[in-house]
């Protein structure tokens, strides 16, 4: 259905922030077509008792090659997502040198490749955002920068500082990915070779996203121990450069680290009453998600998992990682693997490492590196360690939004292999069934406050002239069905989701449109 639709008698939040009204919303032509009241159309839907809002503006995500494996986005759009930004954390499919070979790359991002019939084929940003539109996408998808492709295929894997003309190469290919419409960079500073990374290029690559009034998301170089001065230094190169800023899924791992969290929130009010632009973001959930190789020293991952997987196996190195392992933050029992490239099912999916340890009658550090040097980069696990109370003095702060860090999944297909973290299902209904006291704000948070983040102005608002993406959900029965022992399970309460004005989600079922666009920044 793309013609004129009335939705009637919902109580309309539209995204501003400001309380509901009972109201109409008129749907024409892939348009809201008017908001109020003694509005007509040829068709009516009455969704008195429900709340109507634009669709959740996900701009934290990992979907990048999911979305070319089914396009249809079944685990966000089912929990009312209708944009998601991809290229998140680093780890993004662009931009790549030209000429440089994709394989090494692929296995370095492998956390975001889950069905290996996806061909990658684009050479640049403009082939990428030409492939996701070829596949029809059921959400509207933008993208960011990935600084590992960037950083590898012009400096490599190498432990050391790109050379001034290396840095010149990628500034010219990031300018030229933003221009082709990339909403930003993101880096990922725990993902070799991104741990290499000097300021001195961080500085002259935040200097083009600035210049061109992009965004610039971290995942910052340190979420335990070292947190402070991972975020002090995201922090000071917003101050050198002016880069709008976003720190990705702030959160403090190990319980010897909890209440850091407000500390590096002051950090980010002291940039943003000097006049800066630094935001955040989160998921409502105590666990993270995340390849088991991020938990390796840096030095080691040296020369690409090609390289790092098989050096696993030397006693030596094994000796080294033991030693750097001895004062964890998190136990081997809060590290469950959610999955691996092994044919599924892979018995040891689901399993805490030190279940593993114990069946074996080894020790953690056997276990995972092991799996490391068999799998390399193909092995993911879920991450415990998190404090309820730092996340919601994240969740409440007034410079953070909600994003995923999830995946689109199709939970019949191949990529609802393993356990993967509920988040891909169940973001958006968990806040704002769980965590959401000002529902107008908390819509807000999921909607044109993130899409402001990263400059997509004419998404997340629900207003005349603006693209139908709509979300009809029941506040009494919205909640996340998604767990951590059966994640492949849709959310509930969302009735009715219109992407560009066409019926998507409809009685909680999917239509099989797949009415998405490719966004690109700096466009209104």
């Amino acid at each position: 259905m793309s013609g004129e639709l009335l939705l009637h008698g919902g109580l309309v939040l539209d995204g501003s922030g400001g309380p509901g009204v009972e109201a109409d919303v008129l749907v024409r032509a892939g348009r809201v077509a008017a908001i109020g009241t003694g509005l007509s159309a040829p068709v009516v839907r009455d969704v008195t008792g429900r709340v109507v809002c634009p669709g959740f503006v996900d701009i934290h995500t990992h979907s990048d090659l999911t979305l070319l494996s089914d396009p249809r986005g079944l685990s966000k759009v089912h929990q009312g997502v209708t944009t998601e930004v991809v290229g998140n954390c680093g780890l993004g499919v662009t931009a790549l040198a030209p000429g440089a070979p994709v394989e090494p790359i692929r296995q370095a991002v492998g956390y975001l490749d889950l069905d290996p019939a996806v061909a990658w084929s684009w050479p640049d940003l403009a082939g990428y955002l030409a492939a996701l539109a070829g596949a029809g996408p059921g959400v509207n998808v933008a993208t960011l920068v990935g600084h590992l492709a960037l950083h590898a295929t012009v400096v490599g894997f190498d432990d050391r500082p790109a050379a001034p003309g290396e840095i010149d190469t990628m500034c010219g290919l990031l300018g030229e990915a933003l221009d082709a419409g990339a909403v930003g960079l993101s880096t990922g500073l725990v993902y070799a070779p991104l741990p290499y990374v000097r300021d001195v290029e961080l500085l002259a690559l935040a200097a083009v996203v600035a210049g061109r009034d992009r965004i610039f998301t971290w995942h910052v170089r340190n979420y335990d121990d070292d947190l402070l001065d991972s975020v002090g230094q995201a922090v000071e190169i917003a101050r050198a450069t002016g880069a709008r800023t976003q720190i990705s899924h702030l959160a403090a791992v190990g319980r010897r680290n909890w209440g850091r969290v407000r500390r590096a929130l002051d950090l980010v009010d002291a940039a943003n009453a000097d006049g800066c632009d630094v935001g955040v973001d989160i998921y409502p959930y105590l666990h993270g998600n995340a390849p088991l190789s991020q938990l390796l020293p840096a030095h080691v991952q040296e020369g690409g998992p090609q390289a790092w997987a098989p050096r696993l196996r030397d006693p030596a190195v094994r000796a080294e990682v033991r030693a750097a392992w001895a004062d964890r933050p998190t136990g081997w029992d809060e590290l469950t693997l959610s999955w691996t490239i092994r044919p599924a099912p892979d018995p040891v999916v689901g399993q805490s490492i030190a279940d593993l340890a114990a069946q074996a009658g080894s020790d953690g550090v056997e276990v995972a590196l092991d799996l490391l040097a068999e799998l390399g980069n193909g092995v993911l696990m879920t991450a415990g360690g998190r404090s309820a109370d730092d996340l919601r003095a994240v969740l409440c702060h007034p410079a953070a939004v909600v994003a995923s860090d999830g995946l689109a999944l199709d939970p019949d297909g191949v990529t609802g292999a393993g356990v993967p973290h509920p988040r891909s299902y169940g973001t958006f209904p968990r806040y704002l069934h769980r965590y959401a006291t000002d529902l107008p704000d908390a819509v807000r948070r999921c909607t044109s406050a993130a899409a402001a983040r990263v400059g997509l102005r004419d998404r997340g608002l629900l207003r005349p002239g603006g693209p139908a993406d709509v979300v009809v959900f029941d506040p009494a029965r919205l909640t996340d069905r998604a767990t951590f022992t059966a994640p492949h399970q849709l959310a509930a309460g969302v009735e009715l989701v219109l992407v560009n004005g066409v019926v998507t989600i409809d009685g909680e079922a999917h239509t099989g449109s797949r009415a998405g666009q490719v966004l690109r920044g700096g466009t209104a």
